[in-house]
């Protein structure tokens, strides 16, 4: 099994001054040997945290933070498969009057596609997402 990491869990660390390497560090720990990786879509959440940036420092780090995690955890695709089966668990979640953010849809069903479970500082959306395991991080 692996873990998944919503953004959250990674900007939660950059906030208390980490760097990837000390992030991942941290997470390893929590994740007693599962394997670790991102969503592209985490990845496009980062990169917009990064051009909000309110100083070029900050700026700076963030985008340091991102290269740094691309280097150390795979990054897994939107695939086909993942599309068809996000498709498939919103249309049915909206028939039922529960709204799922894209992004952490996507995010979820990338986990379920791999086997893995998703790593959130965020449960309440993706404890929404139909057999999805979630770790509170």
């Amino acid at each position: 099994m692996g873990l998944i990491l919503d953004s959250s869990v990674l900007i939660a660390a950059e906030r208390k001054g980490r760097n990837a390497h000390q992030a991942l560090v941290e997470i390893a720990v929590r994740a007693a040997g599962e394997d670790v990786a991102i969503s592209v879509v985490t990845l496009i959440e980062l990169a917009h945290g990064a051009a909000r940036a309110n100083t070029p420092q900050r700026k700076a780090m963030r985008q340091q933070f991102i290269r740094e995690l691309m280097t150390a955890v795979p990054v897994h695709p939107v695939s086909a498969s993942v599309a068809l089966r996000a498709g498939q668990i919103d249309g049915e979640s909206t028939a039922r009057g529960v709204i799922l953010p894209l992004s952490d849809l996507l995010i979820g069903v990338t986990a379920l596609d791999l086997g893995y479970r998703v790593a959130t500082g965020n449960v309440r959306h993706f404890q929404r997402i139909p057999g999805l395991n979630v770790v509170m991080f």
